[in-house]
């Protein structure tokens, strides 16, 4: 559209993208203030299905409207009543199977629902500016649990909406003094969408992560925008190699190429890799031979709750010391969604 192409603003090309919802009256709404409430509800499609496009009303469009605010609702009564745990997954390193870290993930522990996956609450969080708080304390517990771990770092995700707050860095950086957490033992994982939009802007906080002796890692490489000038001029230490790939490896020469085609990337650039969601023998294999340097996935352990991780670091601990360098076997549950990944 017209308005996506870029213009000059005091010698700068500035880029500018809109979403558009759409009412039809009569169809819709026989009012003004009810088509604009439809046309609202449309915009917020458009909006959450990825910016830049349009959507018209549907009917359907209340229902989830509703869910989004209950979600909402129950979100801020479980961030009082304490209600998120953390859980914590393994990587392994590729080479020899050794324990190499944690990755911090969250769960909502619902009185009525269960245990809720990300995918039930982060996306009303990032909406609602919930995201904000839930993020400080994911953020904190992780750091006080891994300054309790003999070396091991840890990982945390952090959302578009978190790195796009002005109190990011003081938050980090408080976080760290509290927790007394070496800062090179944190590894802080960044999704490709934050970068798409304000390059320039996304470099600087980088920057400054890294100058708090901070490792950054970019998170599901190859699913978003991918571009190779991230690498080039961005300070990440890591890539992590989305599940998609790794679940199509030893049946599509695709994914296998495009997997090999990374792994090679990153090294000429001196950056690491880890590959997610690692789940077979002939997976760990196939990695193994092409220099993948760490592992993640249910081969390797499923996300357990922070008291579990003494007994996954004492098993890693025996297995070094036996000299083994097999995966621990682990029971995957019936319901993949509940293992974390």
């Amino acid at each position: 559209m017209a308005i996506a192409e870029p213009f000059d603003l005091e010698g700068q090309a500035v880029h500018v993208n809109a979403s558009i919802g759409v009412a039809v009256l009569p169809a819709d709404a026989d009012e003004a203030d009810l088509a604009m409430r439809c046309a609202d509800l449309a915009l917020y499609q458009a909006k959450s299905e990825g910016r830049g496009t349009f959507r018209f009303y549907a009917p359907a469009m209340n229902s989830e409207l509703q869910r989004r605010r209950d979600t909402e609702r129950e979100l801020r009564r479980a961030l009082e009543a304490q209600e998120l745990e953390l859980h914590f997954q393994p990587k392994c390193r590729a080479d020899t199977a050794e324990l190499a870290g944690f990755e911090a993930l969250v769960r909502w522990r619902h009185p009525e629902r269960g245990l809720v996956m990300p995918g039930g609450f982060i996306n009303v969080a990032e909406r609602t500016g919930l995201i904000l708080p839930i993020g400080e304390w994911v953020l904190e517990e992780a750091c006080m649990a891994a300054a309790r771990w003999p070396g091991y770092p840890v990982s945390v995700n952090l959302s578009p909406v978190q790195l796009r707050s002005p109190r990011l860095i003081t938050t980090v950086r408080r976080v760290l003094d509290r927790s007394g957490l070496e800062p090179s033992r944190l590894e802080l994982e960044i999704t490709e969408s934050f970068l798409v939009h304000d390059l320039e802007g996304a470099r600087g906080v980088l920057l400054e992560m890294k100058a708090l002796g901070i490792r950054l890692a970019m998170d599901d490489f190859g699913t978003g925008y991918s571009s190779l000038s991230y690498l080039q001029s961005l300070p990440f230490d890591r890539i992590k190699i989305d599940r998609s790939f790794v679940a199509r490896l030893g049946g599509a020469t695709k994914a296998e190429a495009i997997v090999r085609a990374i792994i090679t990337l990153a090294h000429g650039l001196g950056i690491a890799t880890t590959a997610e969601g690692v789940e077979d023998a002939d997976q760990l294999r196939f990695l193994r031979e092409i220099g993948c340097d760490e592992l993640q996935g249910y081969l390797f352990g499923r996300a357990v709750e922070a008291g579990a991780i003494d007994a996954t670091i004492n098993t890693a601990q025996e297995r070094v010391s036996a000299g083994s360098s097999r995966p621990v076997p682990v029971e995957v549950p019936a319901d993949p969604a509940l293992a974390g990944g």
